[in-house]
């Protein structure tokens, strides 16, 4: 038996036919044609898996069913995307449509949640029932995970883990309030504060490493701080800084046996790790005596959209 796992995301959907391990058998990607409306991506996708299964000789009653991670706020209970900005959607009835091409059980969850299944069930914290995953990105994203079994709230619109805020009346966020965690430790906000102490620096090494200001990346800070420059030290720290004040935070919430980190900010491994894991465990994780969470670098890399969907149909087994 495989189950099907579909990544939709802005630019690209990606498919992949998965056994029961967790392991991709095979994978294509079609372009998202947003702009022709949801139907018609909707319509992709079906074609999409369709024609995966033809080429690798799958028949239909080996497939247990087709599990779909979507950007945006989702109802997971009737497979509904309420509304997701990057596709221009709003109340989309995702797994309706998709079933008119594929009579299989379909289920449609969050994108960052499917990958907090994913990486639970089949990546770097397989063994573990109860873990927080965040994504370091663009934004700060996330999934919960309890008892092995997703943690959405109410209508499936909670597990924002981006949008708690670190500081009263901070720097803005996209979600228009002040302060969220998304406004301190995004690979955004990293590069808003290199480009900040760039310019109060102007002797700082930054820019020989970035070349321009316009070139400076999620990486700049981190391998000049490496080098004992001051600037991006202090950079670096203050971004560890706030990071760990979040996940401090989703300790003493929610105290899971593992936060898992990923995003393009976690390339810099062991470096950003240590650091973090330092800052939380000199505070403790909170109060005497409490069970210690393990710190985890996401595993899955660019295959977790595709693992955690199918996750939505193999946590059901």
């Amino acid at each position: 038996m495989v189950t099907v796992g579909v990544d939709l995301g802005g630019t690209n959907i990606k498919a992949g036919l998965v056994d029961d391990s967790g392991k991709i058998l095979a994978k294509s990607s079609v372009p998202t044609r947003s702009v022709m409306g949801a139907e018609t991506v909707v319509a992709d996708m079906g074609d999409q898996v369709l024609a995966l299964l033809r080429k690798q000789g799958v028949a239909p009653d080996e497939v247990r069913g087709v599990g779909v991670g979507s950007p945006g706020a989702i109802d997971s209970a009737n497979g509904v995307v309420n509304y997701s900005n990057n596709l221009k959607w709003k109340d989309v009835p995702l797994a309706a449509l998709l079933k008119k091409k594929i009579d299989k059980p379909i289920k449609v969850s969050n994108d960052a949640n499917v990958a907090a299944l994913g990486e639970t069930m089949f990546g770097v914290a397989k063994g573990y029932s109860d873990t927080i995953l965040v994504t370091l990105g663009t934004g700060v994203g996330g999934g919960v995970v309890i008892g092995g079994k997703l943690f959405e709230g109410n209508q499936s619109k909670g597990a924002e883990l981006g949008h708690m805020v670190v500081v009263a009346n901070g720097e803005p966020c996209t979600c228009g309030r002040k302060g969220c965690l998304e406004a301190y430790a995004s690979a955004t906000a990293l590069i808003r504060e290199t480009k900040n102490a760039m310019q109060r620096d102007t002797a700082s090494a930054m820019w020989r490493f970035a070349g321009s200001i316009d070139k400076v990346d999620g990486r700049t800070a981190f391998e000049c701080a490496k080098q004992g420059d001051a600037a991006a030290t202090e950079v670096v720290n203050q971004y560890i800084f706030y990071l760990s004040e979040g996940l401090l935070n989703f300790c003493n919430i929610f105290r899971p046996q593992a936060i898992i980190l990923g995003g393009g900010v976690c390339a810099q491994g062991d470096y950003l790790l240590n650091r973090v894991r330092e800052l939380l465990e000199d505070r403790n994780y909170g109060f005497e005596g409490t069970p210690k969470v393990d710190l985890l670098i996401a595993s899955l890399g660019n295959d977790a959209g595709l693992v955690g969907a199918a996750s939505l149909i193999l946590a059901g087994l």
